[in-house]
């Protein structure tokens, strides 16, 4: 079975598809610095939502989804963006920690592994 690696740099690609099974790369918010949680959440999930297209696949599909937030009380800002673009009977499995993340221009990482 092939490995299909999209948008490779030296440290990661940002999609790997290995069969039917979509993985993507912690996604961050293209505009983070100044911005607050729920509004770096919803650019990210326009990112993974492109990217998940590129794939093949769309948000219907995510088997599971990881959230880091830098601080845990940006939890009820962050799940408000996600409930509504979460689709209902489609919601997929989750989790959502706070982490130190690698910049502190960010306050939200997401990564999901989805089907195509």
């Amino acid at each position: 079975m092939t490995i299909d690696r999209k948008h490779t740099g030296p440290r990661m690609s940002q999609i790997v598809i290995h069969g039917d099974t979509v993985y993507l790369a912690g996604q961050v918010a293209s505009d983070a610095p100044g911005q607050p949680a729920g509004a770096q959440m919803s650019d990210i999930l326009g990112r993974i939502d492109a990217l998940l297209a590129e794939a093949g696949s769309d948000k219907t599909k995510i088997l599971s989804a990881t959230i880091w937030l830098s601080d845990i009380r940006d939890f009820s800002a962050i799940n408000e963006v996600w409930d509504a673009w979460v689709v209902q009977g489609h919601t997929p499995a989750r989790a959502c920690v706070e982490a130190k993340l690698a910049m502190t221009k960010y306050t939200v990482e997401v990564g999901v592994v989805a089907a195509r």
